[in-house]
């Protein structure tokens, strides 16, 4: 079985837990400690018993809250070479391994794949997870959907994938233009529409539930993402579960 909750995604924080009865790791570590362990302990599961911690990039919304629980726990934490001296870790460093984009690593029971993402961070990577013929994806902050992202993604019965914002709200929204450009740009966030275009013409018959989530809190909203999304699901005639991950909430679990 494997069980995946997404403790956090939006630009205040972004973590989501994933694991079978034998191996658990977390990607990114955007909540404090104390919340982290909070969410965890909410469903069921022991921070002390966590594998590893993998980390997508620098952007302290995926990372504020690594150095505080990497040297509570004393787990590896997995970052690509070019991000790891970009971590400010407050203190003494946890483990860590350095690892190069497109590199699959192994922890006791899941194979974890990283690909690169296009944002702009230094080294950015997204990551699938593998167990027993099972495959979950984690792809947030991308300025757009390369093919070689949608690769990654087949296969996937379940995705987490960013709906970042509506474009009609963020050009009118409050973020000075300099900050719209590099939001709305190719390596900035995904719009509602690439990802209706996505689900559109490159999703994968295999995936059984779509998460979305990274939904701005000024330039989007959950009924706005349901129905782009929804309307780009019916059209194509698919069984997948749509799921919106709303900023500041823990989602459902979701076991498979």
């Amino acid at each position: 079985m494997l069980k995946i909750c997404v403790l956090a995604t939006s630009s205040s924080g972004n973590c989501v837990f994933m694991g079978t009865d034998r191996t658990r790791v977390l990607i990114d570590a955007g909540l404090s400690r104390l919340e982290t362990f909070k969410r965890l302990a909410a469903i069921g599961e022991d921070p002390e018993k966590l594998d590893a911690i993998f980390i997508t990039h620098e952007h302290t919304d995926h990372t504020c809250g690594l150095g505080p629980l990497g040297r509570k726990l004393r787990k590896p934490v997995y970052l690509t070479h070019r991000t790891a001296p970009l971590i400010d870790w407050c203190g003494a460093a946890p483990p860590i391994e350095c690892f190069q984009a497109g590199t699959r690593i192994s922890i006791g029971d899941l194979d974890i794949q990283s690909f690169t993402i296009p944002h702009d961070a230094v080294d950015p990577v997204g990551f699938t997870v593998e167990s027993q013929g099972l495959k979950a994806g984690w792809a947030m902050d991308l300025g757009y959907l390369p093919e070689s992202v949608k690769y990654h993604l087949r296969g996937c019965q379940v995705a987490v994938l960013e709906s970042n914002h509506d474009l009609d709200m963020l050009k009118v929204g409050p973020y000075p233009w300099s900050v719209k450009q590099r939001v709305m740009g190719r390596k900035g966030h995904l719009s509602n529409d690439l990802v209706g275009e996505f689900i559109l013409n490159d999703l994968d018959a295999s995936l059984h539930t779509l998460v979305l989530g990274h939904l701005s809190e000024h330039n989007n909203h959950p009924e706005i993402v349901r129905l782009v999304a929804g309307m780009a699901l019916n059209r194509r005639g698919a069984a997948t579960r749509l799921v919106v991950a709303e900023p500041r909430k823990q989602s459902e679990v979701f076991l498979f």
